[in-house]
């Protein structure tokens, strides 16, 4: 009896084993999605000053804040408009000491992801696997 639980336990070893491998170093649903090393140093400023604490990107992040996945392609929100907002604080928002160099950091950072997708996607759909296939955003729509 002894012998059928170690082999057992030998058989999920061996599938867990399989499927990390399949699922952290397979070929994932984002294609040939690379960040530009400005947009980079943006995401570097974001995570470094805890944006991510109040607002989301694609849903994921603080709820205090809004939003910010398609902030760069919306048509009231203009790229000065945003700058203004990272230092000038706006409510809960605290004001930030970013330079005009940061500052564009930041906006490509926001202007890479906007170019990545939609949140919310109405259209996504999870797959049995797990990943979820999002619709894209083409080239030519803002």
């Amino acid at each position: 009896m002894h012998k059928y639980y170690v082999g057992v336990f030998f058989i999920l070893v061996v599938i867990y084993a399989w499927y990390s491998k399949e699922i952290y170093t397979g070929k994932t649903n984002f294609g040939h999605i690379k960040l530009s090393s400005d947009a980079l140093k943006g995401e570097h400023l974001w995570l470094q000053n805890n944006c991510n604490a109040c607002h989301q990107l694609y849903g994921l992040g603080g709820y205090m804040g809004p939003d910010l996945t398609n902030v760069s392609s919306h048509p009231q929100k203009s790229a000065e408009y945003l700058k203004v907002m990272m230092i000038s604080g706006v409510k809960s928002m605290p004001k930030f000491n970013f330079s005009a160099d940061e500052q564009e950091y930041i906006l490509q950072f926001l202007k890479e992801v906007d170019k990545t997708g939609y949140y919310p996607n109405r259209k996504a759909q999870i797959q049995y696997s797990g990943w979820v296939q999002y619709q894209k955003k083409e080239n030519n729509e803002k």
